[in-house]
């Protein structure tokens, strides 16, 4: 029987200022791996995603990443506290209770991407 096992799968993420967005990620908390003129290879223990040298506007706003942590509460603190909303110019949101039973908080990266990042809830 062939072994249909799957080990990772990773997202490519735009970049409209690519070597922005490759510092943005680092203080955003992860770690670059590899790194070529045209993608970049980021992770945080064991999530990662690929970070392209390519922007358009239309693919970037729509393009959405979620991560789900163990405490999204010490993600937005520690996020916050690096000051990246004000260094990037971008948008941090505050966490909230989703009605799909998720605490999350949206951030949305220089190039418009936004992320989810959140963990599970029984509330509700």
């Amino acid at each position: 029987m062939a072994n249909l096992s799957c080990e990772e799968i990773k997202a490519f993420v735009p970049a409209k200022d690519y070597p922005l967005s490759c510092e943005f990620y680092q203080q955003m908390g992860f770690e670059l791996a590899w790194q070529s003129p045209e993608m970049a290879y980021f992770y945080h223990g064991d999530c990662s995603f690929l970070l392209q040298n390519f922007y358009n506007p239309e693919h970037a706003n729509n393009f959405m990443m979620h991560l789900l942590v163990a405490d999204v509460h010490a993600w937005h603190a520690q996020l916050k506290s690096t000051a990246l909303a004000q260094k990037y110019g971008i948008t941090i949101t505050e966490p909230s209770l989703q009605p799909w039973q998720m605490i999350d908080f949206v951030v949305y990266d220089p190039s418009g991407v936004l992320w989810r990042i959140g963990q599970n809830s029984d509330a509700g």
